[in-house]
């Protein structure tokens, strides 16, 4: 709901603010008198186009603010989305430098304008008669009737069994193409697979046989240095393990005359037995070491298949040829078993989509159960409303029960005709402005109590109506205004006499400058202004007792 508006330096409004009551509000005034400045106002938070050459004063900006009570809209969502404060009293601000540029605020936070067209139109909804309006849009021809079938949990059950669905015939495309690529590959990842299983290789397998050749290509350097080592530790005639042995014979003889040097002759003891242990182990090495062509070459060989493969796969060891191997295996298995992945997986898009035809089907019939009275229900309001002759179809197409919407498998299409005997076509073809806007007040009278709708504005669809007729039209809005805020802009007594609320739009002249100013008549003032509306500027007591019975009607 429009709790309030406030206009900053625009066309002809220097400061203007107003408040507007929650059910059916009338804006009146003489024509040129400033009513169409403040809808154009209110359009820019809505995310029309500014123009600098409409500022009031060209010296300052152009500010305008919309105060929304949105707690009954479940927007939360769309702030959570956009990463704005959701504030249950929402102002949406337009800033308009004087070079045209303009800023866009949600509640004090800066907006790119398409987020604040987006919110903008789930708050409000203009309607003149000279805009294409939603009316011709088949989304909103198809909510209706939706909204009148009373299938909402149906329609979000719908619409997530579509995604399943959608996403299950995605696994089997998907499924289907890698396994046609897999087949194609399938004796390239044989031939790789057989390849390295050959091998039967172990991780650690490689290091061993490198250290093994390293080992075998230097039999005689190893061989000669540890003869050497050998001969210098025992058999040498200053051989170590010798002079050790006089070193202790030395200690031994002076340890009776000092306690303290016997552990270091029992150390020097434990030196020469590991001494001895290390000549002995070096002398089995020495002695078991040899050069085995054939061996070298049967690790040479193994080695070269090894560093093949890895050169091949573009790795650098065995563990990394292993992990290979098992995914080539993966992928053969997989090859294996593809089809009845792909048997599986069809059956599952089999199963989902006899659950979302059954789902269309429903809506498709509650749709079709409430055409008609829908169709019944827009005649008569519209003969209500000046249009005794209108005719009105909802044409409902079925679609193939596999060319799945995001809304089902009807397609809803509105055909109108105002005149009697003249065929019926789309509203875009054969409807004016006043009759669709006649047409949009009565669907929004149709689907007010069973939905919550943004505030409706209606300027001047009144126009070509008059007496009873307009009397009617006043009536319904009344009957909106019951479930909604609307706000009309109307020339009509009757109209204005229906409001909650009615405001009067006058131009005042101060300091050579004129201005549009806006006030809410309290009662006394709203019986003149009808009553000049009924007679003219001077009113004589009969119109002004005419305007208080419209008043009290």
């Amino acid at each position: 709901m429009l709790s309030r508006l406030l206009i900053k330096n625009y066309a002809l409004i220097d400061n203007l603010d107003i408040s507007f009551d929650k059910d059916l509000n009338v804006i009146t005034g003489e024509t040129g008198a400033g009513k169409s400045i403040v809808l154009g106002a209110l359009n820019l938070i809505l995310g029309q186009r500014a123009d600098g050459k409409y500022f009031f004063n060209q010296q300052n900006k152009c500010i305008v603010e919309g105060f929304f009570d949105i707690q009954t809209y479940q927007l939360k969502d769309f702030f959570v989305t956009n990463d704005l404060d959701y504030e249950d009293e929402t102002v949406l601000r337009r800033e308009i430098a004087l070079d045209g540029k303009s800023r866009a605020f949600i509640n004090d936070t800066p907006v790119t304008l398409n987020i604040l067209k987006s919110l903008a139109e789930q708050l409000i909804s203009i309607h003149s008669q000279h805009e294409t309006l939603e009316i011709n849009n088949s989304d909103f021809q198809l909510l209706v009737v939706d909204v009148m079938a009373n299938h909402d949990e149906l329609l979000v059950d719908y619409k997530a069994q579509i995604q399943i669905y959608k996403n299950t015939q995605r696994k089997l495309k998907n499924l289907i193409d890698e396994h046609e690529k897999a087949k194609a590959d399938q004796d390239y990842f044989q031939f790789l697979f057989d390849e390295l299983e050959q091998l039967h290789l172990s991780e650690n397998e490689q290091e061993a046989l490198e250290n093994e050749l390293n080992s075998l290509t230097h039999a005689e350097e190893i061989k000669i240095n540890l003869q050497t080592s050998v001969h210098l530790m025992e058999q040498s005639e200053v051989a170590a393990i010798t002079k050790l042995k006089e070193a202790l014979h030395q200690i031994q003889q002076s340890e009776k005359y000092h306690p303290a040097i016997m552990a270091f002759a029992d150390r020097l003891k434990s030196a020469i037995i590991e001494l001895k242990d290390i000549s002995a182990e070096l002398e089995n090495i020495e002695q078991s070491t040899s050069f085995n062509a054939l061996r070298a070459d049967e690790i040479n060989e193994r080695l070269s298949s090894m560093y093949a493969l890895q050169k091949k796969h573009r790795v650098n060891s065995n563990v990394e040829l292993i992990a290979i191997q098992t995914e080539l295996s993966d992928k053969l298995q997989k090859i294996s078993f593809g089809d009845e992945d792909i048997q599986q997986m069809g059956k599952e898009l089999v199963n989902s989509k006899q659950v979302l035809a059954q789902k269309a089907q429903q809506m498709s019939s509650n749709r079709a159960n409430v055409i008609p009275n829908i169709e019944s229900y827009l005649i008569d309001i519209l003969g209500r409303v000046g249009m005794p002759n209108a005719q009105i179809k909802i044409d409902q197409s079925i679609l193939p029960i596999d060319q799945f919407t995001k809304d089902g498998i009807d397609q809803i299409k509105f055909l109108f005709n105002a005149n009697k005997g003249h065929q019926l076509n789309e509203l875009n073809k054969v409807a004016s402005g006043g009759e669709l806007s006649r047409l949009m007040l009565s669907i929004k009278s149709l689907i007010a109590k069973k939905t919550a709708l943004p505030t409706l504005i209606f300027d001047e669809i009144d126009t070509g109506v008059s007496g009873e007729v307009a009397n009617s039209v006043g009536n319904i809005m009344q009957q909106l205004a019951q479930d909604m805020q609307v706000i009309t802009i109307t020339h009509l007594p009757q109209m204005a006499s229906k409001g909650k609320a009615h405001y009067f739009v006058h131009k005042e002249i101060k300091n050579d400058f004129t201005y549009t100013q806006i006030k809410r008549l309290n009662q006394e003032e709203r019986i003149l202004e009808i009553a000049k509306m009924l007679s003219g500027e001077n009113p004589k007591e009969s119109a002004i007792q005419n305007a208080k019975e419209l008043l009290e009607n």
